[in-house]
């Protein structure tokens, strides 16, 4: 009878529309920052579903939200989910696909009256993105004791608003301790975000891992000064100074090749005029690798040059590290399992990393964890322009479904 099971997908597709009106933005993208009142109405709206569907519903101190389904037997639960906040141009797919395929497969389990062996889980964690308070994954770290707890809520934002007042503020500051419930098994439904399954003609990617993250922010102190009557060879630069680091970062990541990639993502200047030297910049530098010593490498390189640069320019150069995760494997049971059920139902699989950070490397600290992709058209995300087709929304929510069966009755 399970082997038939299939998710309801103008179901899922219904609930991903209505979710995606939440801090709607024009281009059919949406903005929900952590902790924001869009983020809370988000919030609202998918706990709600969670409590249509019988869950019962928990809120921890940093904000994480879970939603359980019995089983048979009490014990920790097989979990599955994401997260709920998007960058400022966000789309509609990225995290919010997993939550609400997770809430589907709830849906269709109890519309089939079927009940697992042991609890199912759908959760959604706090601050995922990382994009207004650092680091990324916080919800997901505090919840595996990775970060603690009262370090996460002292922490300021891009805005200077702090986590532990944003969460009383919009009320999701939970009386549920953090880690709780413990779980048996993880596993998260994501979109690639990238272009690899696409290009290969492939429906699902069964995620070995994801690749180790490295973000620094660097404050450069230089001198303002009148950019028409300062000679070249007299100035402290701020400004020059990151926009050599910028570079520096695309030739590193292209001298080492392979899975090494870095970007800068954030960049300002001050006072910001045409006619002035800048005497302040303030840049992000954010470098990956899967392999931990590769990354080692960049980091040092990087390091290298920036210390060289400040004596060469005359400029005071402050180096903040703002998230630092080595590469994380997935459970090699789980990543088997998802391509085996895959080919069982007929989709073309491969093995591959995550470039991206997910909360499911967090929970692969307490117990096994691993990952399901989807393509993304064009490889695009993190953009209005996201997209998934729906059938490939259909192909990995139906794979979530058996999958957390299997794991739910093992």
């Amino acid at each position: 009878m399970t082997g038939e099971l299939r998710i309801d997908l103008s179901r899922l597709m219904g609930r991903l529309d209505v979710l995606a009106r939440v801090g709607a933005i024009e281009g059919g993208g949406v903005c929900r920052l952590a902790l924001t009142e869009a983020d809370k109405a988000g919030r609202d709206l998918v706990t709600g579903w969670m409590r249509d569907l019988g869950l019962s519903v928990t809120v921890d101190g940093i904000g994480n939200v879970i939603g359980v389904r019995p089983g048979r037997r009490d014990g920790r639960p097989v979990m599955t989910g994401s997260h709920i906040d998007t960058v400022r141009t966000g789309g509609r797919y990225d995290g919010n696909y997993g939550v609400l395929a997770g809430l589907e497969v709830v849906q269709t389990l109890n519309d089939a009256g079927i009940e697992t062996e042991h609890p199912l889980a759908v959760g959604f964690f706090t601050n995922e993105e990382g994009a207004r308070f650092a680091p990324d994954m916080m919800g997901s770290l505090v919840y595996v004791g990775g970060l603690p707890l009262e370090e996460a809520l002292a922490t300021a934002g891009i805005d200077g608003a702090t986590v532990g007042a944003e969460l009383e503020r919009i009320g999701y500051a939970g009386p549920a301790p953090v880690g709780s419930p413990a779980v048996r098994a993880y596993v998260e439904l994501h979109i690639e975000q990238g272009p690899v399954l696409e290009s290969q003609g492939l429906t699902i990617g069964a995620v070995e891992g994801v690749q180790g993250i490295s973000w620094t922010e660097y404050t450069i102190r230089g001198v303002s000064n009148h950019a028409g009557t300062t000679p070249m060879a007299m100035r402290h630069d701020a400004g020059y100074a990151a926009a050599s680091i910028a570079a520096e970062v695309r030739r590193i990541a292209r001298g080492m090749g392979g899975d090494q990639v870095g970007t800068v993502g954030a960049l300002t200047l001050a006072p910001n005029l045409v006619n002035v030297v800048p005497h302040t910049a303030v840049l992000t530098v954010d470098l990956r690798n899967t392999s931990e010593e590769r990354l080692q490498e960049a980091e040092r390189r990087l390091a290298g040059f920036v210390a060289a640069l400040a004596e060469e320019e005359g400029v005071g150069i402050v180096a903040r590290r703002l998230a630092r995760f080595e590469p994380v494997a997935f459970d090699p049971a789980i990543v088997a399992r998802v391509e085996d059920l895959a080919r069982r139902h007929g989709h073309a699989v491969r093995r591959m990393p995550s470039g991206a950070g997910h909360d499911a490397q967090m929970l692969a600290r307490v117990c096994p964890a691993g990952m399901i992709f989807v393509p993304s058209v064009g490889g695009i995300s993190h953009n209005v322009r996201e997209h998934t087709d729906p059938a490939d929304l259909r192909a990995g929510a139906d794979l979530l479904l058996h999958l957390l069966l299997d794991l739910a009755n093992a």
